[in-house]
């Protein structure tokens, strides 16, 4: 009837089985339409297909996967919705990056042959993650599989643009942007990282026209650009200047004079309080010469090299020409002084070249409207965060935002719907390609790309037909939750917000949690360099995907990094394992006892009541925590039932009477409790446990035990004292070095309630027990437990002579150790520097040795006033 099952659990031979049966067998397939108990939709953050998955997808999806798992127990249509994002730069970069190693260049290929290159190795590297996501577990509904590039999410995107620019939301202009030399495109603010470096501030003079001899001394930290300088400007509050405002000065190194101006762009705390205005090359700079409608001189090009404007310094780069005019402004006698100045660089996301502000073309989308509406959502309660400090966090970004710059120059990505006619230089944005503009004149299409951000920000509703209305639109939009990494909040979840509220009319989710980092053992971020990297196929392998799943719930506490061990992915392997060994127990018992798959639960005993009222009890705390994403709560509690409650004391206790079908049932409902955190195990066991007659193909369609549940508040009371006077009772017998099969007396003071003696006899090995009036405090081998004071006693057998050597080392250790805490604590070193909690927990380890220490003098005073002999 029931299998017998290996000695030791081993993943590798089970989960494989599993994974390919759950997609095979399509059990996670949604259906569009609405479901009697509720919808409940969830889609994928896309994995750019750039690799493998990394310890950050795992985490992500174990806790999706949970989610969704436990949702679906539920009796809902559950769908979540996987796919990869095309990631434009990032795939573009290491194409070329493996061409470059067969000696081609994209530019050499065409913009064909180079797009269906990246097409190739697409098919190549999205199939590999796919395969990865498969092998972990996710439940994916695999029929729904999306890609940003697809036919539908294409025209979803063409449509959204062209929608926007024809309500004026997206426009074209001439203006100064983040420009990588090394990527070869505009990115965006938030595709921009900062350093802080220890950087140089350089004082130039500046010759007053008219005034021989006489200087005004500028301050910048980028004196290769003083070439491109088109004013000076002083504070108009700045008494020291007020008499050269509209006059002109020389330009270093040049043969060009320019004026004074008077902005606030210059702080008369900064430098010299003068600065220079070179709007070809740096932001602030840019909008001051808009202000005063100054020229834009362009000496630095695309690859961050001078051009011809740049005379004597043409075709250098950009920091070699930057200590060429040093070196001739102090030739010069024009540099005035070099002062450290620690700064912060902007650096390309993708591969840390230092950005270039530069001026070009491109497409923007005008965010504030969108913005608003996005902003009102949150403020309105349709989306909440957790955590919640998150939702500040969201509105104060969106609140400060920017125009977005939304075109890139790169070929791999949407190529942006705009046409220009040369003939008439009109602009084309159309859904479809014209074949010639109205004037009769060929049209050539926009060689740039929309950012990658633009067509994942329509995720949620593009994934799902949009802008058809289709039946999973109308099943599973707005979706239920999403959950993602803090370092994409900005990037995508504010731009997904933003234009599924415009083009659905409502928020595109109704949750958003917002996971944590997972970093090293030392709380170090991952990184090859550093070669801290923990690959999840490795520890998966070597572990079990179960185990690495439950080490990554167990510590995603709400807002706190995980730092990631591999000692309790280990640890979380054996709890595994201790789960599969007290199957082949239950197996046994029950082909034992000849009861058959399905028995139903009657609890008459107060074992089996107890049993079943904890299980009452868990799935109600389960349903709670996983309700407010405590999915470390939830961990502790399956690992403390599972471990301590189940197998130390259920299957302890079922050994001391005939197995019923309670065995089972108990046994069934645990596993479902389990399913979502750890599906693998479960899943073999629950089939092993029907002998292969389940009622569902698979765990994951059963139900998960309802909350709510009536308890057996009685029954969880008597084992709970039970449990105490075991625990205590025990530990005296190992005080008192007694071996495991020894029996000893017990003698029994006190009342409180009812209690079954002869559990105790048995799980404690103690025989004769004597009820008595008092024990006294300070006699040997005593404790107080369940309301209950007990005592050891095995009459000639006890040593009382080396009990007494016992506690005399013990006094002598605690006493040391008292000692230690109370000098710490006395420390006012160590009470101004430790954190809050430190101190509190050194405060409660002095209590609790003080009390260790008192109890072993007593016990001590008691052998010695007794007068036995040792």
């Amino acid at each position: 009837m029931y299998n017998e099952l290996d000695k030791a659990y081993t993943p590798r031979a089970i989960e494989p089985k599993w994974a390919t049966a759950w997609v095979e067998g399509q059990l996670f397939k949604a259906k569009a339409e609405k479901a009697d108990r509720g919808n409940w939709s969830l889609v994928i953050p896309p994995p750019n297909v750039t690799g493998s998955l990394h310890m950050g997808h795992m985490l992500e999806h174990t806790l999706i996967d949970i989610m969704v798992r436990w949702q679906r127990m539920q009796g809902k249509n559950v769908l979540w919705l996987p796919g990869t994002d095309h990631a434009g730069i990032a795939t573009q970069m290491v194409v070329e990056r493996e061409l470059a190693r067969e000696g081609k260049t994209r530019q050499a290929m065409g913009r064909e042959a180079f797009v269906e290159a990246v097409w190739a190795w697409k098919r190549q590297s999205g199939d590999r993650i796919k395969e990865q996501m498969m092998r972990l577990g996710a439940s994916c509904d695999w029929s729904r599989e999306r890609f940003t590039l697809d036919a539908g999410l294409s025209r979803a995107v063409r449509e959204v643009f062209v929608s926007l620019y024809e309500q004026g939301l997206i426009y074209r202009g001439r203006y100064i942007v983040n420009w990588c030399p090394r990527c070869q495109t505009a990115v965006s603010d938030l595709e921009v990282t900062h350093e802080a470096v220890a950087g140089k501030l350089y004082s130039v003079r500046y010759a007053i026209a008219s005034e021989e001899g006489q200087f005004l001394t500028v301050a910048t930290t980028r004196p290769e650009t003083i070439l491109a300088d088109v004013a000076v400007a002083v504070n108009p509050r700045d008494e020291r200047y007020q008499r050269l405002i509209g006059r002109e000065v020389a330009v270093p190194l040049t043969q060009r004079r320019v004026k004074v101006i008077a902005d606030e762009i210059a702080q008369p705390e900064f430098g010299t309080g003068a600065v220079k205005i070179t709007p070809g090359h740096d932001a602030n700079d840019f909008a001051a010469g808009k202000r005063h409608g100054l020229e834009q001189l362009i000496i630095i090009d695309e690859r961050g090299q001078m051009t011809e404007a740049a005379g004597a310094y043409a075709g250098l780069d950009r920091f070699a020409a930057r200590e060429r005019v040093v070196e001739d402004l102090d030739r010069a006698g024009l540099l005035a002084g070099v002062a450290a100045h620690p700064m912060s660089v902007g650096q390309c996301q993708r591969c840390a070249t230092v950005i270039e502000p530069r001026i070009s073309n491109q497409w923007f989308v005008k965010i504030a409207p969108l913005a608003e509406k996005a902003i009102g959502v949150v403020e309105g309660g349709e989306i909440r965060f957790t955590p919640e400090n998150n939702r500040r966090i969201y509105n104060e970004w969106m609140a400060n935002i920017h125009d977005w710059c939304i075109s890139r120059q790169l070929w791999w990505g949407h190529q942006i719907p705009a046409w220009y006619c040369d003939r008439c230089q009109e602009v084309i944005v159309a859904r479809e390609a014209p074949k010639l503009c109205r004037c009769g004149g060929p049209v050539r299409q926009d060689a740039d790309v929309l950012d990658t951000w633009f067509s994942s920000g329509l995720w949620p509703f593009s994934t799902l037909g949009w802008p058809e209305k289709t039946p999973e639109l109308e099943a599973f939009y707005p979706t239920s939750l999403l959950i993602t990494g803090f370092d994409i909040l900005f990037f995508w979840v504010a731009r997904m917000i933003m234009l599924g509220v415009h083009f659905m009319g409502e928020a595109p989710f109704r949750e958003v949690y917002i996971h944590a980092l997972v970093r090293d053992a030392d709380k170090q971020k991952m990184s090859k360099t550093k070669g801290n990297v923990i690959d999840p196929l490795v520890v998966t392998e070597k572990y079990g995907t179960d185990a690495v799943r439950f080490t990554l719930a167990a510590m995603a506490a709400p807002g706190t990094d995980i730092a990631l061990s591999e000692d309790r992915m280990q640890g979380y392997a054996a709890f595994a394992n201790k789960i599969w060994n007290a199957a082949r127990f239950i197996f046994l018992q029950l082909e034992r006892a000849g009861i058959a798959p399905g028995a139903q639960a009657r609890p008459e005993t107060v074992v089996d009541r107890w049993i079943f009222s904890r299980l009452e009890a868990v799935a109600t705390a389960m349903d709670q925590s996983l309700g407010e994403y405590r999915f470390h709560e939830a961990a502790d509690l399956l690992y403390q039932f599972f471990w301590r409650e189940f197998c130390d004391w259920y299957l302890e206790l079922s050994k001391l009477a005939e197995p019923t079908g309670n065995l089972w049932a108990a046994f069934e409902r645990a596993l479902r409790l389990l399913h979502p955190v750890m599906p693998f195990v479960t899943e073999e066991l629950w089939h092993q446990l029907y002998a292969g007659k389940a009622p569902a193909a698979s765990i994951a369609l059963a139900a998960f035990p309802a909350p709510g549940g009536k308890r057996d508040l009685e029954a969880e009371a008597e084992i709970g004292r039970l449990q105490e006077v075991v625990t205590a009772l025990r530990k005296l017998r190992a005080e008192a070095k007694l071996a495991p099969k020894q029996t000893a007396g017990l003698r029994v003071a006190g009342s409180s309630g009812k209690l079954d003696w002869a559990m105790v006899e048995a799980l404690a090995r103690v025989s004769a027990i004597e009820r008595v009036a008092t024990i006294a405090a300070n006699a040997p081998l005593r404790a107080t437990a369940g309301g209950y004071e007990l005592q050891l006693d095995w009459g000639e057998a006890f040593d009382a002579g080396a009990e007494r050597e016992r506690l005399r080392k013990e006094a002598t250790v605690l006493t040391q150790g008292v000692a230690n805490l109370r000098a710490k604590l006395e420390s006012a070193s160590f009470k101004s520097k430790a954190p809050q909690a430190v101190v509190a927990e050194t405060e409660r380890l002095l209590a609790e040795r003080q009390r260790q220490l008192t109890q072993a003098q007593a016990a001590l005073d008691g052998l010695t006033g007794s007068g036995s002999a040792g």
